[in-house]
């Protein structure tokens, strides 16, 4: 076990669903968001048809328009239910915790874990952002908007406490959400580094990223 990986300290641990299901989502159009992350993740998104994506639901293509009005309808909800789940788990992780140190272990722990064990539907909430609609990409921004201020304010608030010595709070935000989004990117299953090892070593190099201790 590496030494980064022992520095990190146990922090609470979140149990958030690729995809969560909602009020007002059936169980259908659920397993149709699914399908079609799965669609995404091996054939891409202009690769990918209605009909493999019904196919994998065990659907008929007209099934599909029941529950929304495109692919990239689809690729939408993904996204947006992707990115809405890690907003609320990393505010839940701020509130959460008793000192800034603690929060941001939390944060990137858990974030990073996720992008491990959702990595399909992590590279999709991701990496297929530009084929959303203008308007949909601005929902989605917004989103990624408050994830960054989430982190932004826990960092704020641990240099105030002088728990962190971070002179461009800014660019220490891209920097430690980089090194949790990044893991969807060469995260595989059956690789040597499990996903919560690759959350705790991420969380103590966060850590040090902000001059922590």
């Amino acid at each position: 076990m590496s030494e980064a990986t022992r520095a990190a300290p146990r922090v609470r641990r979140y149990a958030v669903p690729a995809i969560p299901l909602t009020e007002g989502v059936t169980s259908t159009a659920l397993r149709l968001m699914e399908a079609a992350a799965d669609a995404f993740s091996d054939l891409g998104f202009h690769g990918t048809t209605t009909r493999d994506i019904a196919s994998r639901a065990g659907l008929s293509p007209a099934g599909v328009y029941v529950h929304f009005t495109s692919k990239e309808d689809l690729l939408f909800n993904i996204c947006e239910r992707g990115h809405t789940a890690a907003r609320d788990m990393l505010v839940d992780a701020a509130r959460s915790a008793s000192s800034p140190t603690e929060a941001l272990l939390a944060i990137v722990s858990n974030f990073s874990r996720w992008h491990a064990e959702q990595y399909r539907v992590g590279r999709i909430v991701q990496y297929e952002f530009g084929h959303l609609t203008p308007a949909h990409q601005e929902i989605v921004m917004g989103l990624r908007k408050q994830i960054n201020a989430a982190v932004q304010d826990v960092l704020r608030h641990g240099v105030a406490a002088g728990e962190f010595d971070v002179p461009d709070v800014a660019a220490t935000v891209l920097a430690v959400l980089s090194l949790c989004i990044d893991v969807a990117r060469w995260y595989q299953p059956g690789i040597r580094r499990r996903p919560e090892e690759i959350g705790a070593t991420n969380a103590a190099l966060a850590l040090r990223l902000v001059g922590g201790t």
